[in-house]
């Protein structure tokens, strides 16, 4: 009765608040209707290797979409929140720069959404890894921290080092799948010492956003060279048009 009685007092003095407008909403963590609208939900038929939505009916065959069949992934399934634009875009970007932390757990429960066939097995929930420096400026990596919050969502193992970047590389953004993939090269690995969790498991590899999937290869190579069975990848959001 009291903590009921002290939640109704909190609610009235710090009402609930849209992630992305800041309008009054009904209920904590939510989206009011127009920045709702503004958000592209993933959901329907999606390719099985990066979620990006596809048209048509599921056949109950794997199906993938052109970049998939282009650029073969090493990771066996992947799933997306949002479409990547309007105001996922700016959620993502609020998350990433801005400090705002609490668009964590409303990301994870999106996610969980779709990717609950990834969840089987229990598998080792790992977010890609930031260099040092870089985190260092950021002071936290959002991928981490979305990570953590799917893993506590799921009851999943997290391991938040898992993965390290061995050297700085510059921004991928504006560069070309090429470019992409030729910058990340080896520079992703799994520290010696994290080798042997690794064994045998399967391991779910969390990132806010996807565009060409050559950071998320490089992640998932680097853990299938370490032991790992299989990797499946989840997003938070999926560039259409990279």
């Amino acid at each position: 009765m009291l903590l009921a009685q002290f939640q109704t007092a909190v609610s009235l003095i710090y009402p609930p608040r849209c992630l992305g407008c800041g309008g009054l909403v009904g209920q904590d963590a939510g989206l009011c209707g127009p920045c709702w609208r503004e958000t592209e939900f993933i959901s329907g038929t999606v390719c099985e290797g990066c979620g990006v939505p596809l048209p048509g009916e599921s056949d109950g065959f794997r199906i993938e979409c052109d970049d998939c069949m282009a650029t073969p992934r090493p990771w066996s399934q992947g799933r997306a929140a949002l479409v990547y634009g309007g105001k996922a875009r700016e959620l993502l970007l609020a998350l990433k720069h801005g400090d705002r932390l609490d668009i964590a757990a409303p990301a994870a429960a999106w996610m969980a959404r779709v990717a609950e066939p990834l969840l089987q097995d229990s598998p080792l929930v790992c977010p890609v890894p930031l260099h040092w420096s870089r985190l260092l400026k950021r002071r936290y990596n959002q991928s981490a921290v979305l990570a953590r919050a799917l893993a506590h969502r799921a009851g999943l193992q997290y391991c938040p080092d898992l993965l390290r970047r061995h050297r700085r590389t510059p921004s991928l953004d504006g560069r070309s799948r090429a470019e992409r993939f030729r910058l990340l090269g080896d520079v992703i690995g799994v520290p010696p010492r994290k080798a042997p969790a690794l064994s045998g498991r399967n391991v779910l590899l969390v990132d806010d956003v996807m565009t060409s999937g050559a950071t998320l290869s490089a992640c998932a190579d680097a853990c299938l060279r370490a032991g790992a069975e299989e990797v499946r990848i989840v997003v938070l959001a999926r560039v259409t048009h990279a």
